[in-house]
């Protein structure tokens, strides 16, 4: 799953761009702000003869600057930049402000209650008992007076129009644009986990819009997305709002898709398959030590999750993060490899991602590509048909083959289609079904 851009995290690229160009106009020899997540440390630059001396001819390059000056001078520069924003377009300031805090709360019907004020949350396979005023441990359901509520239906963190391919759907309407939703929250606590900050959040501590299920359809069908997204955090933690979202999006002719770590009971399971049109799960190892040990969870009920959905006939498709010593063993690929064919069919798409170091897991190495492609080669040797190598752009790996007749059937370059040769759901050279979405 790839990171997601907080509200905030907007302004950071213009303010980037703001030091770069200021930093233009400092003394032959410069301390530059070198940005790493709007925080940073100075180095020395040495500014090339020619830049110098063009500076010299503006009588700039003898100038001293001072750092309260260069950054006074950058601020300046940001707040001339963002004054168009905050003035010469209220109405759309206002409407994209996003509020640090509770907004908005509903009951969830996904409780049972208890003795004492107690209720036994019934969403995930935790069922996290909740004392009055507690929450559970997902951090965004609350026992109040013996009702369970949702803090995060109806208040999205990040929403941004992205490529399908991002989720990452290849199965899915090939070079649409999908408008992503998560709020914070998740219901696992992977060590591992791209988008730490928002799922391992509580509500109040992140910034979250207003945004009630008309207006997240209305915006999608303005901004010519062909799906709904939930995703980056934990989707099935804000399900009260996926549902009520959906049935708008259903009306409207959009798309409902979903990228879950699959950790969900059968009951809400069964209401979200009413309105998902394919579903993306993170398999994250095969093994109930690694589920344990790296994500607090448990392996059993995803499995389960992947064959509900499969029995519902709702587009399926896989991620297994390929994780150095924790999950790249070879022998337990190939037995995960041989299940998804045995339970979900040969033909589900699985993606062999690339782990980066992160979260709590920095001093790994970074996947070595070698070894997620002798995971492709095993997995197509065991009969899987579709295998993709994610994170690694340009590789061939990201493109779509016929397993019937062998040709490349969908070129991709990152997250852009290049050429692409189905016809109606079919290889448009030997007519072979290729399962997916297509229009």
């Amino acid at each position: 799953m790839d990171r997601a851009r907080l509200p905030c995290q907007r302004m950071y690229y213009p303010l980037t761009f703001l030091i770069h160009f200021n930093y233009k106009f400092y003394m032959g020899k410069v301390l530059a702000r070198s940005i790493n997540r709007a925080t940073g440390y100075l180095e020395t630059h040495t500014i090339p003869s020619g830049m110098e001396h063009a500076m010299s001819r503006q009588g700039i390059a003898n100038s001293h600057m001072t750092k309260r000056e260069f950054l006074k001078t950058c601020g300046a520069s940001f707040c001339a930049l963002c004054a168009p924003y905050l003035f010469a377009f209220p109405q759309t300031s206002q409407a994209q402000m996003a509020k640090k805090g509770l907004i908005k709360t509903k009951p969830s019907p996904y409780y049972t209650p208890l003795t004492g004020g107690d209720i036994q949350c019934e969403l995930c396979p935790r069922r996290c008992r909740i004392s009055p005023g507690n929450r559970g441990f997902c951090r965004v359901r609350e026992n109040r007076e013996g009702t369970c509520y949702s803090l995060v239906c109806g208040n999205p963190c990040v929403i941004h129009l992205d490529p399908i391919e991002k989720e990452p759907f290849f199965h899915v309407l090939p070079g649409s644009k999908s408008l992503t939703v998560s709020t914070s929250g998740c219901s696992f606590r992977c060590k591992f986990c791209e988008n730490w900050e928002i799922s391992q959040a509580f509500p109040e501590d992140v910034y979250s819009y207003d945004v009630p299920p008309e207006t997240m359809v209305k915006r999608a069908v303005q901004m010519g997305a062909r799906s709904i997204a939930y995703t980056y955090a934990e989707p099935t933690v804000f399900l009260e709002y996926i549902l009520d979202v959906s049935s708008h999006a259903n009306k409207a002719g959009i798309l409902n898709v979903i990228h879950s770590n699959g950790f969900i009971n059968p009951a809400p399971l069964r209401d979200l398959c009413g309105v998902l049109d394919a579903a993306h799960i993170d398999l994250k190892g095969f093994a109930e030590t690694f589920y344990q040990d790296l994500c607090s969870g448990n392996l059993a009920p995803v499995l389960n999750t992947m064959k509900a959905l499969r029995e519902e006939t709702i587009h399926l498709e896989i991620t297994n993060l390929v994780i150095p010593s924790k999950n790249d063993d070879m022998a337990t690929l190939r037995e995960m490899f041989l299940w998804i064919k045995a339970e979900l069919g040969a033909d589900t798409p699985l993606h062999l991602s690339r782990f980066y170091p992160r979260h709590k897991l920095k001093k790994l190495p970074s996947t070595p590509i070698s070894t997620l492609e002798k995971a492709r080669e095993a997995a197509l040797s065991c009969g899987l048909e579709y295998v993709y190598i994610g994170k690694v752009p340009g590789h061939e790996g990201w493109n779509t083959y016929c397993p019937q007749c062998g040709n490349m059937i969908i070129q991709r370059t990152g997250y852009m289609i290049g050429e692409m040769y189905i016809t109606e759901g079919r290889c448009a050279y030997c007519g072979n079904p290729v399962p997916g979405i297509w229009a």
